[in-house]
């Protein structure tokens, strides 16, 4: 009986090391792979701080050898009503409502452009950008997807971070950067910009370059972490 429970104390005192070695040496692992986190399914829901967010996130050089906006149908009309994605985000994103003519032109309205702090009251001085520009995410992964899975990237209606109504020399001057390059000329919401950034990668399962994850890191250590919450799109 003596010789019984010792056996069962070693083992339960085994399995309680291998417990406290496991965290470590799996990390140790991914960090040697070079950090490949596991995929996730279309259609999973994940809430995580947003810096845990990054560190899911695969570090990896960038190529942009092959890269044509044309390969990102974009501004499509997936519910036949007459407008378009880009009508579809001014609309959404009004500050004042715009009237809404044929063929869904807008006249009125006014806008709030957070990349530079300003109220635009003509639609045509605004852009609607691309989160992560298409450049940007054909770069980190979107060369292997489909057409279908590109033009889904391009035309995302479904997560409010993944386009947004900006003045149109604001979105104009960022271009295709990514935040290592460009961050909003108004500080004020650099730590909102860097955390669309990273969940809009998750979302995607999207890589950054080296650079890249660097200055997220760096600029997050400065904002609140806070929890974000992502459906998985790819």
């Amino acid at each position: 009986m003596r010789l019984a429970r010792t056996r069962r104390t070693l083992i339960a005192a085994l399995f309680a090391l291998l417990a406290l070695l496991t965290p470590t040496t799996a990390h140790a692992t991914t960090a040697a792979a070079g950090h490949l986190p596991l995929r996730h399914t279309p259609g999973e829901i994940v809430t995580l701080p947003v810096r845990d967010a990054l560190a899911e996130l695969t570090v990896a050089d960038e190529s942009r050898a092959g890269y044509s906006r044309d390969k990102f149908k974009h501004w499509t009309d997936a519910d036949k009503d007459g407008c378009n994605t880009r009508a579809e985000v001014l609309l959404q994103e009004a500050v004042t409502a715009p009237e809404v003519g044929p063929k869904c032109a807008l006249t009125g309205g006014s806008w709030y452009s957070p990349y530079d702090d300003q109220y635009i009251d003509d639609a045509r001085k605004l852009d609607v950008g691309h989160l992560g520009p298409l450049a940007e995410a054909w770069d980190s992964g979107a060369s292997a997807w489909t057409p279908k899975e590109r033009e889904a990237y391009a035309n995302d209606l479904d997560d409010p971070r993944a386009l947004i109504a900006v003045s149109a020399a604001s979105n104009r001057s960022k271009a295709d950067k990514d935040p290592a390059e460009w961050l909003p000329p108004y500080a004020g919401y650099w730590c909102t910009y860097v955390t669309n950034w990273v969940a809009d990668k998750l979302r995607y399962q999207l890589s950054v370059d080296p650079a890249e994850q660097t200055a997220l890191a760096q600029r997050l250590a400065a904002c609140p972490d806070q929890p974000i919450t992502v459906t998985y799109a790819h």
